[in-house]
């Protein structure tokens, strides 16, 4: 069957639902301990996407209203479990002479901002670092521990703990410099088509976003808001946990966590967000 024939017989099975052209009108104010936290929520499209979109859209206002309002209080938030382990594992003397994150950075406080920029190629080593890259050399290199992993739960944990600190604040990830040729690395997956549907990102997130696919209603895929609960997996679920759902979704072979496939396609999903407000810990179905 032919590629195109392939990609309408997938859609067709979303045109029997309400084909939803455009996400709710909605805003989000999230009650926390602290006060309300505005969260930007749609704004225009950073200048690197012009010609592909007008108008970028958190995936939060493609949910359900139920789905929605878990994400209003920081109390309902089944996410906030994991910040709340995070902040113990934080402050516990953990490294190999008793170090522990607080010893090092004081507060988690203290990386607000990092969230908003990640990820981003690092002035003293020339690598391109996710948020999992940065806990991965303060355990193995500062504090003598074994990796925790790209998918553990303490890894989930932290990362959970450190995106609270930038939230509401804008997404701001460079593209130019050092981070161009990975930007373009991943520019060029996420347009690649892979699998038996031989479908790309853009596929669903760009050219038929706001349509229905089966029961789900295809968000923009803004990573604004990752790491994300899931309901559906009732799980916290990172970017790249969500890029090997996808790439398997296509049925095909998925590149790993922290490949340089996943981390360049990181970097130039996260760019497509530019002006969103990160959200700390979303809730997603």
């Amino acid at each position: 069957m032919h590629r195109t024939s392939i990609l309408a017989a997938v859609l067709a099975v979303g045109v029997a639902f309400p084909a939803l052209a455009t996400p709710v009108e909605d805003t989000l104010v999230i009650e926390s301990d602290d006060g309300p936290v505005e969260i930007v929520t749609q704004t225009t499209a950073p200048a690197h996407l012009q010609g592909a979109l007008e108008t970028i859209y958190s995936g939060w206002l493609f949910r359900n209203d139920e789905t929605r309002d878990l994400e209003r209080d920081d109390f309902d938030n089944p996410g906030m479990v994991f910040v709340d382990r995070g902040r113990d594992t934080w402050n516990a003397e953990i490294g190999a002479k008793g170090e522990s994150c607080a010893s090092c950075h004081g507060g988690p406080e203290s990386l607000k901002g990092l969230r908003a920029v990640l990820p981003r190629v690092d002035e003293k080593t020339g690598a391109l670092m996710t948020m999992e890259n940065y806990i991965d050399t303060c355990l193995t290199e500062r504090m003598g521990l074994e990796s925790w992993g790209w998918t553990s739960t303490n890894m989930s944990d932290m990362l959970a703990l450190i995106s609270m600190q930038s939230r509401g604040m804008p997404v701001n990830v460079a593209i130019d410099g050092a981070a161009a040729p990975y930007w373009e690395q991943g520019k060029e997956i996420y347009y690649t088509r892979f699998g038996q549907l031989e479908m790309a990102c853009a596929n669903c997130h760009e050219q038929y976003y706001g349509h229905m696919i089966r029961a789900d209603h295809l968000s923009q895929g803004q990573i604004n808001g990752f790491p994300v609960y899931r309901l559906k997996d009732s799980a916290l679920l990172s970017a790249q946990k969500r890029f090997v759902g996808c790439v398997r979704d296509t049925r095909a072979e998925t590149f790993k966590p922290n490949s340089p496939e996943f981390k360049a396609l990181e970097l130039y999903v996260a760019s497509r967000g530019n002006g969103l407000s990160v959200e700390g810990v979303s809730v997603r179905h």
